[in-house]
């Protein structure tokens, strides 16, 4: 799948193509749905899908830093989107020119004239252009004069509610894995590349792998599993927070491996959260600390002992 950041001639498939727009933050069950059927329809008509997505998001864009957390930055959604079979990811940035665009003009400069859209999948909670004014009807007016099909997909439900974005956040937050789990059809990840610490856990005998993390949903101790190592999968632990005992200012993931100590800097590597061990929190003194990432790592281990157990 292309990743592109404009709508250059250059970066878009030439003849047309099958579109759809939106955050996709998580690609939940309802995101993967519309996936499956944009892919359905551009097999069907013989057209390149496009999908795209906008950084900032409009909240984030709106809202500063009352936006709700992301669940994925550009890499994970990437990645996720990467495995439906789509062939372009347009990921455009949203600015004052976008903020200020009627429906009207975004179809016309951005949909028509620079995608040559010929069939656009929409959820039935889209809204788009200045003052959230654009919807399917007008989508659907638009095509009927344009020439282009424009779908609307139906909302996906579990025994609960809507599955939503907003829904697995809370989920994450409470430290309810499961739930965000049946929502996503698979276990929340993170993507990042590895980067240097402050060597405190190597020295404690618990070496980490770090990752820079910009506004996570939740925070706290969970048990993970690494991938892309190698081909194989790897267990362990980590903290996802502040690190408030040694006075960390900026939110970090620090995963600790079992048996596990190679340099992995600068590689990008997928951490899935399996299960929440706690909450993170201050400590008194740095041998509380050592004393309970000891604690963690033996609750990680009886966790994944018996996952896999019964696996």
């Amino acid at each position: 799948m292309k990743l592109v950041r404009s709508i250059d001639s250059k970066n878009i498939p030439e003849g047309g193509c099958a579109l759809t727009i939106g955050n996709y933050d998580g690609l939940h069950l309802g995101h993967q749905m519309i996936l499956r059927r944009l892919v359905e329809k551009g097999e069907e008509l013989s057209l390149p899908t496009v999908v795209m997505t906008f950084l900032p998001t409009p909240d984030e864009y709106f809202q500063k830093q009352k936006a709700a957390p992301r669940l994925f930055g550009l890499s994970a959604r990437y990645l996720s989107i990467r495995e439906h079979g789509v062939d372009v990811m347009l990921a455009l940035p949203f600015n004052s020119r976008l903020a200020n665009s009627s429906p009207e003009e975004f179809i016309r400069q951005i949909l028509i004239e620079g995608l040559d859209i010929r069939y656009i999948l929409t959820g039935d909670d889209f809204n788009f252009g200045k003052g959230r004014r654009g919807n399917h009807g007008v989508l659907k007016q638009f095509g009927q004069e344009h020439g282009f099909i424009a779908e609307q997909f139906q909302t996906i439900s579990d025994s609960s509610a809507r599955i939503s974005s907003t829904r697995i956040r809370k989920a994450l937050a409470s430290g309810d894995m499961n739930a965000a789990r049946q929502m996503l059809g698979r276990n929340y990840s993170m993507v990042g590349r590895v980067i240097h610490g402050d060597k405190r856990g190597r020295q404690w005998g618990f070496p980490t792998l770090n990752i820079a993390v910009r506004k996570p949903p939740f925070t706290g101790v969970f048990a993970v599993c690494v991938q892309g190592v190698d081909q194989d999968e790897y267990y362990g632990v980590a903290n996802l927070g502040t690190r408030p005992t040694v006075g960390g200012l900026k939110t970090l993931l620090e995963v600790h491996l079992f048996n596990f100590d190679r340099n992995l800097y600068g590689r990008r590597i997928c951490v899935e959260f399996i299960d929440k061990i706690r909450d993170e929190r201050k400590f008194d003194c740095f041998d509380q600390l050592k004393k309970q990432i000891l604690a963690d790592c033996e609750a990680g281990k009886r966790f994944f002992a018996k996952e896999l157990e019964v696996g």
